[in-house]
C-alpha cells in the first residue's frame, strides 16, 4: 500500500513508499483511512528539527479518520464497517500508573502514531481498540480527521485553562490550535476573544471571524489597544499556541495581575526573557499536552451536535498522498491553516490560499 514515510532523521528524509500492510493483532482493528491531517510536527520532521523521541522508517500521520475493515479476536467494541476516529497513544502501558490513572497523556514512554508506531498517512493502519472513539454519523471523516488537534486544543482550553463566562481571552498564535482554541474559548463563555498573529496572518481574519466573535490582530501594541478600547487592563487568560519565545514573551505581557496563562505550543529555542512578570503580576503559568479518553468524547458531542461544519472552514487544501509534498508545501509557508490528505482519492483538490509563511514554531505530535 502506499504510505509518506519518513526514513530517517534529518532534512527532506519524507517520501511516499509502497509499504506492507499492516497486519492487525488480537486487540487491534484495521482502519481504512479517508482523511489524515498534515500537522505542523509532520512539517518539522521533514526538516529534521524535531525535539521529541522518533523511530525510523516511520510512516508519519496522527490526525486521521477511516472505516474499521477488519478486528482482532479480543476486539469487542467495534465491528467492521464502524466509521472511527483514533487517539494518538498507539503503545503504552496499561500497566502503570499515568494509565491507570487517567494520565496516559503524560506518561513519557509512551509511543506515538506518527513518531514511535505506524500513523495514518496511508492506505490503512493498525489501531489498538482502546484508541478508538465512534464518529457521530453527522460528522464526516474531513471533519474527523480536525477530532486530534481540536482535542488538543480543548485540554489547553477548557481543562488546563479555568475560563469563566466574561472573561477576556488572547490567544498567541493563529495556527490550528490557536484558532481552535479561540474558537473554543467562545464556546466555554469567554468574550472578547482575541488571537495575536504574526504580520501576515492578516489574511486569516475571514476564516477565523466565521468561527464566532473572534477577532485577529498581528502585533503585540495592536492586542494592548484591542483590551484598552474594551476596558481591560490585560486579558484574564491567555493561551499560547504559538510555541516560539516570542510567544511566551507576548503572552506574560498580554496577562493582567493575577490572570493565568497556559503553554500548549512548543519550541526548541530558550525562552530568553525574564520570567519577572509571573511575579510582578502573581500570574500561574501552566502547561497543557495532548488529550484523554473524556476530552474525545466531549469534542466528538461537540462536532455531533452541528459544530462540525463550522470547524470545517479551516480547512484550506486537500488532496490524495500523492500529493503529499504539495499539501507539506502549503502547510509549511503557511498558505492554508490546515492541509488535509485523503488517502483514497475520491474527492477534489480543494486549494486556498489563506496567508503566507509561519515556520516558527511547533505544533508537536501530541
Amino acid at each position: 500500500m502506499k504510505a509518506v514515510v519518513a526514513t530517517a532523521p534529518g532534512a527532506g528524509r519524507v517520501e511516499l513508499r509502497d509499504v506492507a500492510d499492516p497486519r492487525c493483532s488480537p486487540d487491534q482493528a484495521l482502519v481504512r483511512v479517508e482523511a489524515v491531517g498534515i500537522c505542523g510536527s509532520e512539517i518539522h520532521i521533514q526538516h529534521g528539527n524535531v525535539s521529541w523521541d522518533m523511530t525510523y522508517p516511520v510512516t508519519l500521520g496522527h490526525e486521521f479518520s477511516g472505516i474499521v475493515t477488519e478486528v482482532g479476536d479480543e476486539v469487542t467494541l467495534f465491528a467492521v464497517g464502524d466509521r472511527v476516529v483514533s487517539e494518538t497513544a498507539a503503545g503504552i502501558d496499561t500497566r502503570n500508573e499515568w494509565y491507570r490513572t487517567g494520565t496516559y497523556n503524560l506518561d513519557p514512554h509512551r509511543r506515538g502514531f506518527g513518531a514511535r508506531a505506524d500513523g495514518g498517512m496511508a492506505e490503512r493502519v493498525a489501531v489498538p481498540e482502546r484508541c478508538l472513539h465512534r464518529l457521530p454519523d453527522a460528522v464526516s471523516f474531513r471533519q474527523g480527521a480536525l477530532v486530534e488537534p481540536l482535542c488538543v486544543a480543548y485540554q489547553a482550553t477548557c481543562v488546563q485553562t479555568r475560563i469563566r463566562p466574561g472573561d477576556a481571552v488572547v490567544v498567541v498564535g493563529a495556527g490550528t490550535i490557536g484558532v481552535l482554541s479561540a474558537w473554543l474559548a467562545t464556546r466555554s463563555g469567554a468574550g472578547p476573544v482575541l488571537v495575536v498573529g504574526r504580520p501576515d496572518d492578516a489574511s486569516r481574519a475571514p476564516t477565523v471571524g466565521a468561527l464566532g466573535p473572534i477577532e485577529i490582530v498581528t502585533s503585540i501594541d495592536d492586542a494592548h489597544a484591542w483590551l484598552a478600547d474594551r476596558g481591560r487592563d490585560g486579558a484574564d487568560k491567555v493561551i499560547d499556541a504559538a510555541g516560539a519565545s516570542a510567544a511566551l514573551h507576548t503572552a506574560l505581557a498580554l496577562a493582567r495581575p493575577n490572570a493565568q496563562v497556559t503553554k500548549v505550543g512548543w519550541g526548541r529555542e530558550p525562552y530568553g526573557h525574564s520570567l519577572d512578570p509571573i511575579v510582578a503580576k502573581q500570574l500561574t503559568l501552566r502547561g497543557s499536552f495532548s488529550h484523554t479518553w473524556p476530552v474525545w468524547e466531549r469534542v466528538l458531542r461537540l462536532l455531533g451536535d452541528g459544530d462540525g461544519a463550522t470547524v470545517e472552514r479551516i480547512v484550506g487544501w486537500e488532496g490524495p498522498l500523492e500529493q503529499w509534498a504539495t499539501g507539506f508545501g502549503l502547510q509549511a509557508d503557511g498558505s492554508v491553516i490546515k492541509a488535509m490528505l485523503l488517502p483514497r482519492g475520491d474527492d477534489p483538490v480543494r486549494p486556498s490560499a489563506q496567508r503566507p509563511p509561519d515556520t516558527s514554531s511547533i505544533e508537536p505530535t501530541q
